[in-house]
C-alpha cells in the first residue's frame, strides 16, 4: 500500500519517527502482531496534522493508537500507517480553578496513570476509579473507560478532536455521549472512512479534596485490583465486554469451566477468566482462536454471544487451523 513516493514523503517529514514494517509486538501489551507497513510518532499537533492530511491526500489510511494496552494486532499487520501519541502528546496540567472544581488538561498521549498521580499529588477528587486502569488518556477517552466506581466521560468537560482538513475542533460535555465502553458525539456522521479523527485530549473536572482520603482511597482501590486481576501478565485486560450490568463476562466465563484453557500460547487467567493472556510465544491467531472458543462456549451453555472490549485491528484474520 505504501508506494515509494510515500514513504521518501514519511522519511522527509518525520525522519526517525518513523519506522517501516515495524512489528507490532514491540507496541501492545499483549506483545503479539505483525508489521505496522509504516509506525510514525508524533512530537505534536502539527505532526499529527501532517499525518492526516498527507495520509489524506496519498489516499493512505492510519490507524491511531495510544498504549497498545486494548488492542490485538493480527498476525499480517496494520497496512498504511499507524499512528503512536505516546511518544510525543503527554503533557498534562492545570488550566483553571474555580470555587468548587480544577479544571485539568491532558494530551492524548499522557499515560492515565499519569493523570490519576497528578491528581492524587494535587488533592483532586474524581480520577481515583481509574486507578491502574493502563494506557493513555486518548484511548481511555475513546473507549470511555471505566469502572463501577467511575468512567471518563464522568469527568470530561470537553475533548479536542483533529481533522485531516481544517483546524481542531473542541467538542463539549453536552455533545458527548458516553456509553459502555464507548464515546461517541453528535459530529461523527461527518467522519471519513479510513480518515477519522484523532482525539488530541481533553479536559477534566475535579472536586478539591484532602489528600489522605484520596490516597487511602486510593490503596483500597489498587489493594482490590491487585486482589482479582493478572496485573504483571501480558494482557489486554478485560477481553470481553459485560453483556450488561447484572452479568459479566468473566463470571460466565468461569461459570462455563473455562479458566485455564489454552490455545498454544495464549491462555485463560486462572486468577480472572476475562483475561486472556500471553503464556508464551503466543500469537495473534492463538489468541484470536482460543476467544473463539470461549464464545462459543459461552454461547452454547448460556445462549449469550460475548463482545469483544479489545480492539482487534489489521489485515484478514489468520486463517486457523
Amino acid at each position: 500500500m505504501l508506494d515509494s513516493a510515500s514513504r521518501k514523503w514519511l522519511s522527509e517529514r518525520f525522519g526517525n519517527r518513523v519506522r517501516f514494517d515495524e512489528p507490532m509486538t514491540r507496541h501492545t501489551s499483549l506483545g503479539v502482531g505483525g508489521p505496522a507497513e509504516a509506525l510514525v510518532s508524533p512530537r505534536n499537533r502539527e505532526d499529527v496534522l501532517a499525518v492526516m492530511a498527507g495520509a489524506r491526500e496519498r489516499k493512505i489510511p492510519y490507524l491511531v493508537v495510544g498504549g497498545g494496552t486494548n488492542l490485538l494486532v493480527t498476525d499480517r499487520g496494520v497496512p498504511g500507517i499507524v499512528m503512536t501519541l505516546s511518544g510525543g502528546l503527554r503533557q498534562l496540567g492545570e488550566i483553571d480553578a474555580r470555587a468548587g472544581e480544577v479544571q485539568v488538561y491532558a494530551d492524548a498521549g499522557a499515560a492515565t496513570k499519569a493523570l490519576c498521580r497528578f491528581c492524587l499529588s494535587k488533592g483532586y477528587g474524581g480520577m481515583n476509579f481509574a486507578l491502574g486502569i493502563p494506557g493513555t488518556v486518548g484511548g481511555a477517552i475513546r473507549m470511555n473507560a471505566g469502572t463501577p466506581q467511575g468512567w471518563i466521560s464522568d469527568r470530561l468537560l470537553y475533548i479536542e478532536l483533529a481533522y485531516p482538513m481544517g483546524a481542531p475542533r473542541k467538542v463539549y460535555k453536552n455533545q458527548l455521549f458516553g456509553k459502555y465502553r464507548s464515546l461517541t458525539w453528535d459530529t461523527m456522521a461527518e467522519v471519513e472512512d479510513n480518515y477519522p479523527p484523532v482525539i488530541l485530549g481533553g479536559a477534566f473536572g475535579f472536586a478539591p479534596t484532602p489528600s489522605e482520603i484520596l490516597k487511602q482511597e486510593a490503596r483500597g482501590i489498587l489493594k482490590t485490583r491487585a486482589a482479582g486481576q493478572p496485573m504483571c501478565r501480558r494482557s489486554a485486560g478485560c477481553f470481553f465486554k459485560n453483556p450488561s450490568t447484572e452479568t459479566s463476562a468473566g463470571r460466565l466465563i468461569e461459570q462455563a469451566g473455562l479458566k485455564g484453557i489454552r490455545r498454544g500460547g495464549a491462555v485463560v487467567s486462572i486468577k480472572h477468566a476475562n483475561f486472556i493472556l500471553n503464556a508464551g510465544q503466543a500469537t495473534a491467531a492463538d489468541i484470536l482462536g482460543l476467544m473463539k472458543t470461549v464464545q462459543e462456549t459461552v454461547l452454547s451453555k448460556f445462549g449469550i454471544l460475548l463482545e469483544p472490549e479489545v480492539r482487534i485491528v489489521g489485515e484478514e484474520k489468520t486463517t486457523e487451523k
